[in-house]
């Protein structure tokens, strides 16, 4: 599966090391958050690899919600608990849940679909900054601290009309930035297209903390460190093929 070069099995468990969890970052979702770097003393596994690894250990189903509540460090064993047959978690050793998943309706296995759901979904949602994000800050003239920016995935739902589809296309249909004081919830609206045809539709949710007013000098410095960041990895591979 080509997943496998992300993380590493053993025993029923599965873990990450920091590169694997950073090259996917970089590589499938074009998700260049410093909090997925390596030497990253924040370092976390990203939200939509523990997605990505769940649903190809467990399939998709016509519709699904994602509950993320806990940040995954490297070295971490994690094993999934089917709770019932709708429900299933993403655990530690300690039964610390990180990541719960509640399903219903058909159920799909075909490995081809799920890579193709998984690597579409996680393209998109790595566009989060700085296509979908400046704007929204821009509009509601509050942003985040762009020397320590922190956004946090909170949840994710799906749902499809059908399950015998083999190519479907992620769109995005809009998004919205929801500022209380100092935390906002972002929300992105996307679509799953196969052809012209409408097939699905998800929601994709997330936390940003410790907003300030919005700088446009700021945010632009923001944005060129995380071009010339990415620009770096890029020929740093490049280089390295």
């Amino acid at each position: 599966m080509f997943l496998t070069p992300y993380f590493s099995n053993q025993d029923n468990q599965f873990q990450f090391t920091r590169e694997q969890a950073s090259h996917f970052a970089k590589k499938v979702a074009g998700d260049f958050n410093p909090i997925h770097d390596e030497d990253n003393k924040r370092f976390c596994v990203p939200g939509d690899l523990l997605f990505a690894v769940l649903l190809q250990k467990e399939g998709i189903s016509q519709k699904m919600r994602f509950d993320f509540s806990g940040m995954v460090n490297d070295g971490i064993a994690l094993s999934i608990e089917n709770k019932c047959e709708k429900e299933s978690a993403l655990v530690d050793e300690k039964g610390k849940e990180y990541l719960h998943m509640s399903r219903e309706g058909e159920m799909s296995h075909n490995a081809d679909f799920i890579e193709h759901v998984v690597t579409n979904y996680v393209q998109f949602s790595g566009m989060n900054f700085p296509h979908i994000m400046v704007p929204l800050m821009e509009e509601q003239q509050m942003m985040i601290n762009c020397q320590r920016p922190l956004v946090i995935y909170e949840s994710m739902e799906v749902e499809f009309d059908r399950l015998d589809l083999t190519h479907p296309e992620v769109e995005f249909t809009g998004a919205t930035f929801d500022v209380e004081g100092k935390r906002g919830l972002v929300t992105l609206n996307f679509a799953f297209k196969e052809g012209d045809e409408v097939v699905g539709k998800g929601v994709k949710r997330m936390v940003a903390s410790g907003l300030k007013p919005y700088d446009q000098a700021s945010v632009d410095d923001l944005v060129n460190r995380f071009n010339e960041r990415k620009d770096m990895f890029l020929e740093k591979f490049a280089a390295a093929a």
